[in-house]
């Protein structure tokens, strides 16, 4: 039998951070995870009921002036940066780990957990509802459409959107 324990409570003061930076706002509900693993710049705005789950592995960096709308989900176990001037709308998910599909002998969940990181670069902006999956690296300047589901690289100052995203334009 499988033995499960909590991942806490995510609650959390600001002194358990790698690094915190100055004017980071943190709204009603946000839960933190591993915050030893999180380094935050300057000037971040973090919506209502968003959640920063670290990892005991790898990190999260967000950088300066980035913009995190309210019930987003960042996972960082393969590792995630989050370049400058960065807007992600609210409920944007962000993945960096899977399950491996191992053949019907095995059920998913018991698949190998495979990491990879996931970059999304400086002065980009990410639509409401957007899901980013494991290994995904998002140019400087990329813009992703609304409910977006991005699976491929998205090369710099890119106009993406759609279920898998597709590059509609430059901008």
């Amino acid at each position: 039998m499988r033995l499960f324990r909590s991942h806490g409570t995510g609650m959390f003061d600001r002194s358990q951070f790698k690094s915190i930076g100055e004017n980071v706002i943190f709204e009603e509900g946000v839960l933190v995870f591993h915050p030893e693993n999180i380094s935050i710049g300057n000037n971040v705005y973090i919506g209502h009921q968003t959640i920063l789950k670290g990892y005991y592995k790898n990190e999260m960096v967000i950088g300066d002036d980035v913009w995190i709308g309210q019930q987003c989900y960042f996972h960082s176990a393969g590792g995630l940066v989050i370049g400058q001037r960065v807007g992600i709308g609210p409920a944007v998910k962000i993945l960096t780990s899977f399950h491996r599909d191992e053949g019907r002998q095995k059920a998913l969940l018991d698949g190998e957990l495979v990491f990879e990181s996931v970059l999304i670069g400086e002065d980009s902006d990410i639509g409401i509802n957007s899901v980013i999956l494991p290994g995904v690296k998002i140019g400087q300047g990329v813009q992703i459409g609304a409910g977006a589901v991005v699976t491929s690289n998205i090369p710099d100052f890119a106009v993406a959107f759609g279920v898998p995203a597709k590059i509609v334009r430059e901008r």
